[in-house]
């Protein structure tokens, strides 16, 4: 049996008010959509992600500064230790995006989907426009889906090499991940 080891939570004083960074609730929703059950420990070519090396619950290069390496094996500390510190970085760029002090589900969904896919593409959605707002549900809700209804964030993109179009593909564990951001992100409101 092992153990679970979660970082340490850091409170920031940010817009009038005071946010957790690090929260459990964001860390055990970052382990249930990057590993599964527990933390990959050996670095993999993630398909999902063109074959980026990843480890961990989804470290990648866009996210640490340390060299990432197909096939070696980290261990469960340097895991925390590394998820951690490149977690509080995406938060804190996402938290600078907020005009609003946002609810702690709000903050953690919103992390989670920088996390996924980087905290310029969370900070340029309509989600952080509707947020910031005071549109919180609506915020929530445009995680997954546009105001039309139709999913968002849910495809991958590639250059087709015969056209040098980019061309989209529908990834269903996209569209899941999405759907519970867009339910635990209301969870505080």
């Amino acid at each position: 049996m092992t153990t679970k080891i979660q970082p340490k939570v850091i409170w920031v004083a940010a817009l009038g008010g005071f946010v957790t960074l690090l929260s459990p609730m964001l860390v055990d929703h970052l382990t249930k959509w990057e590993s599964g059950k527990a933390r990959v420990l050996t670095v993999y070519p993630d398909k999902l992600a063109g074959n980026i090396p990843t480890v961990c619950n989804g470290i990648t290069r866009h996210v640490t500064r340390t060299p990432i390496v197909v096939g070696e094996r980290w261990t469960e500390e340097k895991c925390i230790v590394e998820e951690a510190n490149a977690l509080e970085r995406v938060q804190r760029a996402v938290l600078a995006c907020f005009k609003r002090l946002p609810p702690p589900s709000v903050l953690d969904m919103a992390s989670s989907h920088a996390w996924n896919l980087g905290a310029s593409a969370t900070c340029g959605s309509g989600a952080m426009a509707a947020w910031n707002r005071g549109e919180w549900e609506r915020g929530c809700q445009r995680i997954s889906r546009g105001d039309d209804g139709t999913l968002v964030w849910s495809f991958t993109s590639r250059i087709d090499p015969a056209t040098g179009k980019k061309v989209f593909t529908f990834v269903q564990g996209l569209a899941n991940r999405r759907a519970d951001e867009t339910a635990k992100c209301g969870k505080d409101l």
